[in-house]
């Protein structure tokens, strides 16, 4: 069973959208997710319509059948805090570094530590258990960075290799790749039914595949109707058709018919266009050999109605139920 839902995607397909519609469908039905954000943009609490998100896991939603969307903003400062705690009992003594400025100087110098506590932190909230023996979640969202950083950014235990052979930071990037390379992760691509989104998808599959992280789906998002194809447009544009739009036209009660079937039929060609265009970016992602979700363009843009939406949309494809029953490791 995947429990750790990593959102990937190019910038500008929605991969913060997706990963906040996912958490809300994996938690119905009285089921629990954790949502976390590990950019610092303050994603989540934007599309939920709250506050910015502390340092601690919050409650942020409920969703359909009474379960429960919580969320975490990781900050890699206080992580390293948290960790200099947990193995060092380091106590003021931390806090007295991080005032000095150590604790930035060191997630910055070495961002392969600051991945493994990134990282780490999302998969402590996967393997965490109550007192009764029950994951406190049952499904941890990640919205990961973008798709040319996602490999490097799982890939923890060989960016740190260099820096930390053996000793606690060591052991803890082992810890971190056991469950990410396990069937309990599935990395997620966002998006778009145009070239450079899908071919950015194609690259990023490509690089989990060759650094053996689980890939998971492909989720189209922002997909438009089709209304007209090539052909269609074609036979409107002859002679005697021409004229039957036009009388459509003055029967719906428009002036100077004669003068909208061109624009009308510029506007019809753009749209046969571009259905051909998805059709080819369908077939290049098809070529892929994983699953694919397509959510629909929200016309009125994404307010908190439409991430439910959204997560419906994901609920009626199936996706809480593909979740329990695991995906495929590559």
């Amino acid at each position: 069973m995947s429990r750790l839902q990593v959102v990937s995607g190019k910038g500008g397909t929605g991969k913060t959208t997706v990963a906040a519609a996912l958490a809300l469908a994996l938690a119905t039905e009285g089921k629990r997710t954790l949502l976390v954000e590990v950019e610092g943009r303050q994603g989540i609490a934007q599309l939920f319509e709250t506050e910015a998100l502390p340092y601690e896991e919050r409650k942020i939603a409920v969703a359909p059948g009474g379960g429960e969307v919580h969320a975490l903003a990781i900050d890699a400062e206080r992580a390293l805090l948290d960790y200099l705690q947990m193995f060092y009992k380091l106590g003021s003594a931390g806090r007295a570094l991080k005032k000095l400025g150590a604790i930035d100087f060191a997630t910055t110098i070495a961002p392969g530590v600051r991945d493994v506590l990134l990282t780490g932190k999302a998969c402590e909230a996967v393997r965490r258990r109550d007192k009764q023996g029950r994951y406190a979640y049952d499904h941890v969202v990640m919205d990961a960075p973008p798709t040319g950083r996602i490999t490097r950014f799982l890939n923890v235990n060989d960016e740190v290799a260099g820096l930390a052979k053996i000793g606690p930071i060591h052991n803890q990037a082992q810890a971190v790749m056991r469950v990410l390379k396990s069937a309990e992760t599935a990395v997620h691509l966002v998006t778009l039914l145009e070239e450079m989104p899908v071919q950015e998808t194609a690259d990023g599959i490509a690089e989990l595949r060759a650094a053996d992280l689980p890939t998971g789906k492909v989720i189209v998002n922002m997909v438009r109707p089709h209304i007209l194809d090539e052909e269609a447009v074609r036979a409107a544009a002859t002679a005697g058709r021409r004229k039957d739009i036009a009388k459509a036209l003055t029967g719906a009660g428009l002036s100077g018919p004669a003068k909208l079937v061109g624009p009308l039929l510029e506007q019809a060609a753009e749209h046969a266009q571009r259905v051909e265009l998805e059709r080819e970016q369908r077939a290049a992602l098809e070529a892929l050999k994983l699953p694919t979700y397509e959510l629909p363009l929200l016309s009125e843009g994404v307010d908190l109605a439409g991430l439910y939406q959204l997560a419906t949309e994901l609920r009626k494809l199936g996706v809480d139920a593909e979740a329990d029953a695991g995906t495929d490791a590559q």
